[in-house]
Formats: C-alpha cells, sequence, structure tokens
C-alpha cells in the first residue's frame, strides 16, 4: 500500500520519509544478507550458485550516498486503476531508482519503471493522467534540499521550466556517465518503454541523450521481462573500450549487475587482430557481397557422390547407391541448414537409407542400429569426403591469398580491382601467422556462423552505430535473431569510410527491416551556440538532418581563440579549469603528443579518454578519433583544420570535428593558429 495523500508536506517531512527510506533499503540488505542457505543447497554447485545471487542482490541493494534514493513524487486523484469514490483521496508515490519497502511489505519508495511511475514523465496538463501534484527533489550531494510543485489538475496555475529538472541537466560531470532516471523526458520515455517485441533506432544528435535511452531501455526491459532475459541474456555494444568505461557505471547505479557489454570486435574475437587494412580494402571486405563470396566458398567444399556406400554388418552387406546419396546430399542443399547442421545431418540421412532395406528384408532394426550404421566407417570416410569440415579462419585465408580461388567464388559479385584491393600481398603459412585485420575477423565470424549458428540474446543494444559497416551489422545482427535491438547512432557523426548512409539500409543488414525509427532532436546536452557553429557543418556532412535544437536556458560558453602556439591552449586548459567540473582537451591525434609535453611542463595532471575523473585530476587529453560519445562540462578544442586534414577524405574529416565540436555540455573554447576550416565560416 501506498502512503494516503495528505496537506502539503514541508521540507523536513520529505527529509524524514528520506531517511526513513535509507532505513528501510538498509534493513532490506540486513535481511538478505542474514539468509541462512545451508539447509536449502543440495550441493556445492548449487550454493555457490546461490552465493552468488544473494551478492548480487545484496550489491543491487546498495545505498550510494551520493545518489538520491528518490527524486520525484506523484500524488493521484484517485487509486491508479480505480474509480474515484465520492471524498475519497488518492494515493501518494516516492518515485526513485529501487524499490524499497517497509518491514510490512508496503512501499516507500516505487521503482521509475514501474507503470505507476509512468506519469512522473508522461503527465502534462494537457493530460495530467490522474496526478494533482507532481513534486521534482533537489539534492546538494545527498542531502535533500529543495522540491518544486506542478499542480498539473489546477487550471490557474500556469506552466513553466523545471528549475529542478534545468539544475540537474546542467549539473558538472565528474566521474563516468550517469543516468538519468530524474531528467527522463516523455519523448525519450516513449523509447524506453517499448515493447521488448520490437525493435528500435533512435537516431539523435549531440546532446539528445541517445546513449541514455538505450542504457535505460536495457533497465527498463530487464525490470519488465526478467524472467525471459534471464535466460536469453542481454548485451550492450559501444565503439571503443573508452567510451564502455565511460557508461559501465550506468546500470548498476540502477541496480543491473548482468548486462555484458562489448565492442564489434570483442564479439568477433575468433583470431588475435595484428594488423590494419587501408581504407579501400577495409570498404570492400566490409561491403555485405562479401557474405555471398564467402557462402560461395564454403559450400564449394560440397562435391555431389561418384561412388555408393557399402555398409557391412555382421555377415550381410547393405548398399547404398551413388544416385541414392546424391539426391540425400541435393536435399540436404536445397534445405538451405548450416553447413556444420547439414554436416552432421549427413550420416544420420545415409544411415536411414541402410536401415530401409533392412527393413524390406524382414528386418526390425531400432534406433541403436541406425547410431551404429550412422558411425559405420564407411559412412564416416563417405561423409568426410563429401561434405568434408571446413575451418572459417582457413577459409578465409584461402579466399585473402589464393586469387584463383577468390575469382571462382566472387565471379558476378566482386570487380577484379575489388578483388586485387582485398588480396594479401604475401603468402602466408597458417592462421596463426596470419596478421588479421579488424575486418577479417568479422568475415571469419561471418564464416563461422555459416558453419555452426551464433546463440541469440534477448536484447542487443547496439551504441554509435553509423560507423558500422554493413558485414558489422550482420556479426551484430547474428546476437539477435530471436531478439530485438536498440539501434542508437547519428548519422552526421559517422567517422569511416563505410558509415552508414541511411538506417533503412543498416536495418536491413541488421535483420531488423521492421525496426521503428525514432528521431531525437531536442538537445538537452549541448549549449545553444555550440550546437548552432557546429550545425554550420550539416549541408556538408549530412543534408537533410535535422539540427539538434537546445533546450537548455543556460546559454554557456563559447569563443573561438587565435593562438601562437601549445602554451596558449595550455593556457585555455588552465582557464577552463577553474570552473567546476571536468575538462577536455581535443585535439586532432597526431598533436596530442606534443600537447601531453606542453601539459606536462606546465605542471598539469591530465588522464587518458576511459579514465575516470576526479576531484583532483579534472583534464582529460583526447584524440579526436577517441572522442565519439564522450562528454565534458568544458572543452578546448585544439586546431579544427588539424581534425579535418587528419583524416582519408574532406567529408570524414569535417564529420571527426562535428563530433569533437559537440561534446561541451557548458563552455567550449577552439583554438587555432591556423585558418578555420571555409565551412565554419560566419553565414
Amino acid at each position: 500500500m501506498s502512503t494516503p495523500v495528505s496537506a502539503a508536506d514541508p521540507l523536513l517531512r520529505e527529509r524524514s520519509h528520506l531517511a526513513a527510506s535509507r532505513a528501510a533499503l538498509r534493513a532490506m540488505r540486513e535481511d538478505v544478507q542474514s539468509l541462512d542457505i545451508s539447509d536449502v543447497t543440495a550441493n556445492w554447485v548449487n550454493a555457490q550458485i546461490l552465493e552468488r545471487q544473494i551478492a548480487d542482490r545484496v550489491k543491487a541493494l546498495a545505498d550510494l550516498s551520493d545518489t538520491p534514493l528518490f527524486f520525484g513524487r506523484l500524488d493521484y486523484l484517485r487509486a491508479p486503476g480505480a474509480e474515484q469514490a465520492e471524498g475519497a483521496e488518492g494515493e501518494r508515490f516516492y518515485i526513485g531508482r529501487r524499490h524499497v519497502h517497509d518491514h510490512d511489505g508496503d512501499p516507500m519508495v516505487v521503482d521509475w519503471r514501474a507503470p505507476v511511475s509512468q506519469p512522473f514523465y508522461r503527465a502534462s496538463r494537457k493530460d495530467p493522467m490522474d496526478i494533482g501534484l507532481r513534486r521534482r527533489f533537489g539534492y546538494t550531494g545527498g542531502d535533500l534540499t529543495a522540491y518544486e510543485d506542478e499542480h498539473l489538475s489546477d487550471p490557474a496555475e500556469t506552466a513553466g521550466t523545471s528549475k529542478l529538472l534545468q539544475r540537474e541537466i546542467e549539473r558538472p560531470r565528474v566521474g563516468p556517465m550517469r543516468d538519468i532516471v530524474a531528467t527522463i523526458q516523455p519523448e525519450q520515455d516513449e523509447i524506453v518503454r517499448s515493447g521488448l517485441g520490437g525493435s528500435v533506432c533512435v537516431q539523435g544528435g549531440p546532446g539528445t541523450g541517445k546513449t541514455a535511452v538505450g542504457l535505460h531501455r536495457v533497465a527498463y526491459l530487464l525490470y519488465a521481462h526478467r524472467e525471459r532475459l534471464a535466460r536469453t541474456g542481454t548485451l550492450v555494444i559501444g565503439p571503443n573500450r573508452s567510451f564502455l568505461q565511460y557508461i559501465e557505471q550506468v546500470l548498476p547505479a540502477l541496480g543491473e549487475l548482468t548486462v555484458r557489454q562489448a565492442t564489434v570486435d570483442d564479439l568477433v574475437a575468433r583470431v588475435e587482430v595484428r594488423g590494419a587494412d587501408e581504407a579501400p580494402a577495409a570498404v570492400v571486405k566490409g561491403d555485405a557481397r562479401m557474405a555471398e563470396v564467402l557462402r560461395r566458398a564454403l559450400y564449394s567444399h560440397v562435391t555431389l557422390p561418384t561412388e555408393p556406400v557399402v555398409v557391412v554388418r555382421g555377415s550381410r552387406r547393405w548398399r547404398v547407391p551413388a544416385y541414392e546419396l546424391e539426391r540425400i546430399v541435393r536435399e540436404l542443399l536445397d534445405r538451405d541448414i548450416r553447413y556444420g547442421a547439414a554436416r552432421d545431418a549427413l550420416p544420420q540421412r545415409v544411415a536411414h537409407a541402410v536401415l530401409v532395406q533392412m527393413e524390406r528384408a524382414g528386418e526390425a532394426p531400432d534406433d541403436r542400429v541406425q547410431d551404429a550404421v550412422a558411425r559405420n566407417s564407411a559412412v564416416k570416410a563417405a561423409v568426410k569426403a563429401v561434405w568434408p569440415p571446413v575451418d572459417p579462419a582457413k577459409l578465409v585465408l584461402r579466399l585473402l591469398t589464393d586469387a584463383e580461388f577468390l575469382a571462382e567464388h566472387a565471379a558476378g559479385i566482386l570487380t577484379g580491382d575489388e578483388q586485387r584491393t582485398v588480396l594479401w600481398a604475401k603468402p602466408v603459412r597458417s592462421v596463426k601467422s596470419a596478421r588479421w585485420s579488424a575486418a577479417d575477423a568479422v568475415l571469419i565470424d561471418e564464416a563461422a556462423d555459416l558453419v555452426e549458428r551464433t546463440p541469440s540474446l534477448g536484447h542487443v543494444v547496439l551504441d554509435e552505430a553509423q560507423d558500422l559497416s554493413p558485414m558489422q551489422y550482420r556479426a551484430v545482427g547474428r546476437r539477435c535473431t530471436t531478439g530485438s535491438a536498440t539501434v542508437l547512432g547519428d548519422l552526421a557523426q559517422g567517422t569511416t569510410p563505410w558509415a552508414t548512409r541511411s538506417w533503412q539500409e543498416a536495418l536491413v543488414h541488421l535483420g531488423k527491416a521492421d525496426a521503428v525509427v525514432e528521431e531525437l532532436t531536442a538537445g538537452f546536452r549541448v549549449p545553444t551556440d555550440v550546437i548552432a557553429y557546429a550545425s554550420r557543418l550539416l549541408p556538408h556532412i549530412a543534408p537533410g538532418l535535422t539540427p539538434v535544437a537546445s533546450v537548455r536556458e543556460n546559454p554557456g560558453s563559447f569563443e573561438i581563440r587565435a593562438v601562437s602556439d601549445g602554451e596558449d591552449v595550455v593556457a585555455a586548459c588552465v582557464e577552463s579549469l577553474r570552473n567546476e567540473g571536468s575538462t577536455g582537451l581535443i585535439a586532432a591525434d597526431a598533436r596530442v603528443p606534443a600537447l601531453a609535453e606542453a601539459l606536462g611542463a606546465a605542471g598539469i595532471p591530465f588522464l587518458a579518454p576511459g579514465e575516470e575523473t576526479t576531484r583532483e585530476i579534472r583534464l582529460t587529453l583526447v584524440p579526436a578519433s577517441l572522442a565519439k560519445g564522450l562528454e565534458y562540462d568544458h572543452v578546448v578544442l585544439d586546431e579544427p583544420s588539424a581534425v579535418v586534414d587528419a583524416e582519408p577524405d574532406e567529408r570524414t574529416g569535417l564529420r571527426r570535428l562535428y563530433v569533437a565540436l559537440t561534446r561541451a555540455v557548458s563552455g567550449l573554447v577552439v583554438t587555432h593558429a591556423t585558418g578555420l576550416p571555409p565551412q565554419l565560416a560566419s553565414r
């Protein structure tokens, strides 16, 4: 049961409820810790599993001192889902990151994902959803210091922007990415709470919260479909290890500890990647046409039988003629099942043909006889000759080193120039000695799936998806063939030569052509002047894409500053560090060593991307190639032209610059000793 609604409460009463809720959470945690499992486990394996589950539960019930236990309150006009009785009052619910109940089991804090919490994000004066009062709480550290009320059913009260909401959005950021449960907007909440059965693609410009939406969607799905996803699993895929380190605390802060996080390279790590492709080769290897080349090459190993199989059992000889073997092989090929599954089925099919002959001869064989025939040396030899085992890595190695083999199976698919582009210049002795590239690893993963089906998860979140090649989309899609996906990205931020051109095309490669495409255009993070400046690049990098409209009340700061050397850039960093929060110095990769030396000479400590900022060290030196997905309160962007020139073509360079320009939450200083790119010229 919830607390009955009464008159407006002073701040003291809300603090009292916070203290009581923390005490109740502590009691819940102590109850779990005190569980005695000695008499309920049959063996030590079950005991270990149960102990781990208890440890995870205790961790999920942790009370983080600097994280508000609840951030809002809803006063219903009537009990949710019930008719209002005359003279009856509604109910009150405190909305927080996790459910907390008292010793009687009555809720003191309701999980933000519960249906009763939805009006906190969706209710408005136009549609109050039976809410009389929505209260937001403000915190300083872990202390409740303010509240703000909206009387949604009062026509006399005018709508206004929530100051506490704005303050929370604009709060300085130190450390990894944090959750946004207190600030989820209606359009974001619709995506977060969309069902598990369908896939969603979110196109969102800088600062629209698409990454947070994707992570909170995982948390919501785990709440709404916990048993199903516990069986099938969930996965978050990010562009690089630095990005994953940045977001890794969001789900644990929401009490979700079981979600795996990985990069695409992690998923396809069947061989050691020690080499790198030139862009033209990587583009061809990442093209979806390579899937058909691999399929042709794999099934070329199947040869139609020309000799019969003779099985000797005791004094009897059973002969399966070549034409019948050919029929069996053709039937398996026509079924279009995995290469390995068909190979496993072949001896059983041959054995069945033998059993049919046995039955006609008056014998009564059973399943054990069929299994014995399938293991017969003559049958095994025939299967090996007709349908030999194929190692995926060896198959890809042969395609990349044998020009005739590649030409045979790429005929009509890849041009001659494209074939020469992907062929390795030097012969390779073995799989282990090969200098595989990241694109090669994806090809091997594709070949492995042709041989044996890749296990599917219940839900996959794919972030910064715009940088994936078609073959990488296929690799991700294999991990959710029987599940759903949340795809997050921004077409304007694609910085690879194979960057996504349209979400419809990408979703086809992913195997989710029916996914719903949603667009987020309200910018909550990037200040107005900064996003307006960066949006000058949009006509050159993503024509027709809707620019982000900043809804920030705080305009932030923005400055373009001409400098003469690295010392001036360091001085700009020193100025930024006088502000509260984190600072990122973003520069073209080639300029990072010189800037690191200049910072060291000035005695200014700094971190690398992915390392957690602290109160003492708040500056991160970021190569432009690793800036995507990261954010800092203040950014110093060094030499924009160098960022553009570092890429193989101007459009990719301008996209990289767009990413770098939009990492700032509160302020941006652009420093340049050479001219700015003409696309940034005043309009």
